[in-house]
């Protein structure tokens, strides 16, 4: 599907972890994006990565395995090293094999210092899905775009400046205040079209 009709599919999808927006996930994706736009007007990546960097929870749809929403939306963490206690629900974890495990309940686990975002696995959810299939349509959007959609999610304290920017329109933006869809859907899909044109969800 095109990326505008998956924003549309969003439509049905209230996110059950999110305690500041009981409205549709298309209104979140076009509230991000227009506020960006706004604080940011030049920059045109970034908007469509507000745009799209919350597409990955089309896995609560049907036609996408119909995943429960507890495995696709919420915080996402590292594999492979102790569970942070500011992880949501982090008491589940003690009924995990890997909370007893030696090998992956220190603070490194199996990594080591300085050895960078990319080489560690994260939890699956909506962020993992999304950058996947951006790097699976060989996207032009820039690395930081990349980033800020894999890790919009994961609250550690040293994030990076464009995550640092987006976090705010991602949290933020949240209102009672609908964006008009039809109103701004031509700018998205011309954006879509210079940016993402052979980009399918």
């Amino acid at each position: 599907m095109s990326i505008w009709e998956c924003c549309e599919l969003l439509s049905q999808y209230i996110d059950e972890s999110d305690p500041d927006l009981d409205e549709p996930q298309i209104q979140h994706l076009l509230q991000s994006a227009e506020a960006i736009r706004r604080d940011y007007p030049d920059g045109d990546w970034l908007h469509l990565t507000a745009l799209i960097h919350d597409l990955g929870k089309v896995l609560l749809h049907p036609s996408f395995g119909e995943q429960p929403q507890w495995s696709v939306v919420g915080d996402t963490f590292p594999l492979g090293c102790a569970f942070d206690e500011s992880i949501v629900h982090h008491r589940v974890f003690e009924d995990n094999p890997d909370f007893q495990n030696p090998k992956f309940n220190t603070k490194l686990g199996v990594y080591s210092e300085n050895c960078g975002l990319d080489k560690v696995p994260m939890s699956w959810g909506h962020d993992e899905y999304m950058y996947l299939v951006a790097q699976g349509n060989n996207t032009t959007l820039p690395p930081a775009a990349l980033f800020i959609i894999r890790f919009h999610s994961f609250y550690y304290e040293e994030m990076l400046k464009w995550l640092h920017v987006f976090n705010k329109y991602d949290l933020y933006t949240k209102s009672k205040v609908l964006i008009t869809v039809e109103e701004v859907k031509p700018y998205y899909l011309s954006l879509i079209d210079k940016v993402l044109h052979y980009f399918q969800v």
